[in-house]
């Protein structure tokens, strides 16, 4: 599956940003789904993850209760909308594809087979 992601940009401290991510191919609907990001400087961390249903999401503690992961099988799509948006949030957020992973605990990268090219995200204090 090939993955490309949009609606990054620069906002300040407190507000709200959506990012999308768009799939191709007919097998969307079997593949968990995940966000990462990725600091200039640090690693690149996971964020959230969805399983390939919907039913089940998981969350790092640092975006728990502000991110929320969704996904829409029949327009091939995994969003994530972000709340009250902290400048430690500035980072390149990458969506990728995973047959192995299943949102109980944090996704490992080595999990997830396809991604997407990042988007930027700034926010601002």
């Amino acid at each position: 599956v090939q993955l490309q992601a949009s609606g990054g940009g620069l906002v300040q401290a407190g507000t709200s940003l959506r990012l999308s991510c768009a799939a191709s191919g007919r097998s969307f609907s079997s593949y968990a789904m995940g966000w990462f990001r990725q600091a200039p400087g640090k690693e690149r961390e996971f964020v959230a993850g969805i399983s390939w249903n919907g039913g089940s999401t998981y969350y790092a503690d640092s975006v728990k209760d502000r991110f929320t992961i969704s996904r829409d099988n029949a327009m091939n799509t995994v969003r994530l909308q972000m709340n009250s948006l902290k400048p430690e949030d500035t980072a390149v957020y990458f969506c990728a594809a995973s047959r192995a992973y299943f949102p109980r605990s944090p996704g490992r990268e080595a999990d997830f087979g396809s991604w997407g090219q990042g988007t930027q995200v700034t926010v601002s204090s």
